[in-house]
């Protein structure tokens, strides 16, 4: 015959707050990092903190760059176009693209400037910004600018 307890064995008391891990609740011992709450920065996060800011720039300034900035002109002087264009030729943006002489920025074909004071050809220049020596020069060879 087996005999059987009336009462089983009480279980161990635990010691400390935060469940069943008991003393130190597995915060290890004293300190910043053993109480509630704690927040320590990353160390990178004092170097950020101790650089200066620049002025005027902003994270929503950063973000939109090239939207809200206007890019310059593209120079183009009077002798390139002498070299490629012949007399006769209409000289624009888009035929200064297709002649290879300027890039296109972000997809766009830039704004162009005219600069130099000396062609012999004569050119009709439209969709430019040009140059009070350019103007005059353009319009010596018998040249238009519209």
């Amino acid at each position: 015959m087996q005999i059987k307890r009336t009462h089983p064995n009480k279980k161990k008391k635990y010691i400390g707050r935060g469940g069943r891990r008991g003393k130190t609740s597995g915060r290890g011992t004293k300190g910043q990092k053993a109480r509630a709450g704690h927040k320590i920065r990353p160390a990178i996060r004092d170097v950020i903190k101790k650089l200066p800011r620049r002025r005027g720039v902003t994270i929503n300034k950063r973000g939109s760059f090239f939207t809200s900035v206007r890019l310059s002109p593209v120079a183009v002087s009077l002798s390139a176009i002498e070299g490629k264009f012949e007399s006769g030729g209409k000289v624009s943006p888009a035929s200064l693209l297709e002649k290879k002489m300027i890039p296109k920025i972000h997809g766009r074909i830039p704004r162009v400037k005219i600069l130099g004071n000396a062609i012999s050809k004569k050119v009709s220049v439209s969709g430019c910004s040009v140059t009070k020596g350019a103007r005059a020069a353009i319009e010596a060879s018998g040249g238009s600018i519209s």
